[in-house]
């Protein structure tokens, strides 16, 4: 095979695997942000404590992170057929993805989330401040730093979940991996797509740890939550005062 007609299979290939990595991303964030926030929320001292909720959306996250992707998607082959019409392609390959990734995004955002200061949560709560003003705030200003390796890392997930998915009919790298390099033995390709997926992966990386390096730069929390951590400071200012020698 040449190299010609090497880059008239990668491209459309290429194509699709961002596509369905996109798409995939899109959806995790959407519903596994929120839902890492409410693991964070439910549990015990928590904004909004409940045990037995947090319990329940513990198990059913940590059931689906149990399932291995090819698993999942081929037990999802109906209902990916309900949703896009086909149990085929890179449209296809989406819901599995999305289904796959929510959990494993969700309990990264519950970790970065349990890292912010109690005390700034507790203050804001003092000053007034509801649940939504809490992560709006204070929680997620604080966590974006976290929170955006924890996305670097999905996406790099995804990435080789979607070359997985490419074994059983979903379109991009991995099936055009199977298609040539394995049942065809055009060894030499297998290994450019190899290298490819590599640089795809790297560059997210680095990516991802550029923003994070900048957000750390520019300091954990928003305005807001610098804003009251001055205040607390000028609050216990005259106190610390009173016993200063």
């Amino acid at each position: 095979m040449t190299w010609d007609q090497m880059q008239a299979l990668l491209w459309p290939a290429t194509g699709e695997t961002f596509r369905m990595v996109g798409v995939s991303t899109l959806g995790s964030v959407l519903f596994g942000l929120p839902l890492g926030i409410l693991l964070v929320l439910t549990a015990k001292g928590g904004a909004l404590e409940n045990v037995l909720v947090n319990r329940v959306i513990g198990a059913v996250v940590n059931i689906a992170r149990s399932l291995p992707f090819l698993v999942l998607m081929v037990a999802l082959f109906s209902f990916t057929k309900l949703i896009v019409g086909t149990s085929l392609g890179w449209q296809a390959a989406t819901v599995p993805l999305t289904i796959g990734a929510i959990p494993f995004f969700a309990r990264l955002v519950e970790t970065s989330v349990r890292e912010v200061d109690g005390g700034l949560v507790e203050a804001v709560r003092a000053m007034g401040g509801n649940t939504w003003t809490i992560v709006r705030k204070t929680m997620i200003p604080e966590a974006l730093p976290g929170l955006t390796a924890s996305l670097t890392t999905t996406v790099i997930t995804l990435v080789s979940y979607s070359a997985m998915a490419g074994t059983v009919g979903g379109g991009g790298l991995g099936n055009l991996a199977i298609t040539y390099g394995y049942l065809r033995f055009e060894t030499t390709f297998m290994w450019v797509i190899v290298a490819e997926l590599a640089i795809i992966v790297t560059a997210v990386q680095l990516i991802g740890d550029y923003a994070v390096r900048r957000l750390s730069h520019r300091g954990r929390g928003g305005g807001r939550t610098r804003l009251l951590r001055g205040r607390r400071t000028r609050a216990t200012a005259p106190a610390e005062d009173l016993v200063t020698p």
